[in-house]
């Protein structure tokens, strides 16, 4: 479904993303992971079109992405920031059902996937009324995915979606999130700091460092035959506990 080949990313000497290759199967979810100025983000943003990378191919769904189709190819997926990224000027319903209705979608067909999603992530219909100032970080981070799955894309990406959140309802997305990508068998690309949320929501954790890939697997792969050095230490490093193997 995903698939880099040799992308990388410069900016001036810097560089953000050194020659980089990944694929991600249909309906898996992977983690990327690391510490901050790692390349994760950069690497999301390759994949959404957002940045162009300095050299490389990114292929989605066996589309190569190029600058003439990157629009096109944006609107198969879903993509949710931190703290849902919304537009403060619109309420909510509009924020989720924005694109929806820029490519004119009949208003009843909207209508039913507003309420469908409204109930897959558990949110009351009354906070679609609501701005995003006037909701809690947590459920603007369920409005957020609602828009990213308003139009039922099968890729959706995920950029620290629940880092500023406090641990109770970090922990309840969590288990929604699981949820929710088991349940729409999604491809889903999630970057995150906490290798135990790595661990809880994806199949296969991509661990990074100074813009590359160290090593990919299993969190009991990384655990029992590290790479490298840097493994474990990032690994010994973390103080969220790590789910039971």
């Amino acid at each position: 479904m995903i698939s880099l080949q040799a992308v990388s990313k410069r900016y001036g000497t810097a560089i953000a993303l050194a020659p980089t290759s990944i694929a991600c199967e249909a309906g898996s979810t992977t983690a990327l992971i690391g510490p901050s100025g790692c390349g994760k983000s950069t690497l999301l943003r390759i994949i959404a079109g957002l940045v162009v990378p300095d050299s490389g191919t990114v292929t989605l769904a066996g589309e190569t992405l190029t600058a003439r189709n990157s629009e096109k190819l944006r609107r198969r997926l879903g993509y949710v920031i931190q703290d849902g990224g919304l537009f403060p000027h619109l309420n909510c319903r509009d924020n989720v059902t924005l694109l929806a209705r820029y490519l004119k979608q009949a208003p009843a067909a909207i209508n039913q996937r507003v309420a469908e999603l409204a109930a897959l992530v558990q949110i009351p219909a009354a906070a679609l009324a609501r701005f995003p100032r006037e909701l809690s970080g947590g459920q603007r981070q369920r409005i957020g995915l609602m828009r990213a799955l308003m139009n039922d894309p099968p890729i959706v990406l995920l950029d620290e979606p629940l880092g500023a959140l406090d641990p109770i309802t970090r922990s309840e997305l969590q288990t929604q999130l699981k949820t929710i990508f088991a349940g729409l068998g999604r491809t889903v690309i999630l970057v995150t700091h906490d290798m135990g949320e790595a661990a809880y929501l994806a199949s296969s954790i991509a661990l990074m460092r100074d813009g590359r890939i160290v090593q990919r697997g299993s969190l009991q792969t990384l655990l029992e035959a590290p790479a490298e050095a840097y493994v474990s230490e990032f690994i010994r490093a973390q103080r969220s506990p790590l789910p039971s193997l």
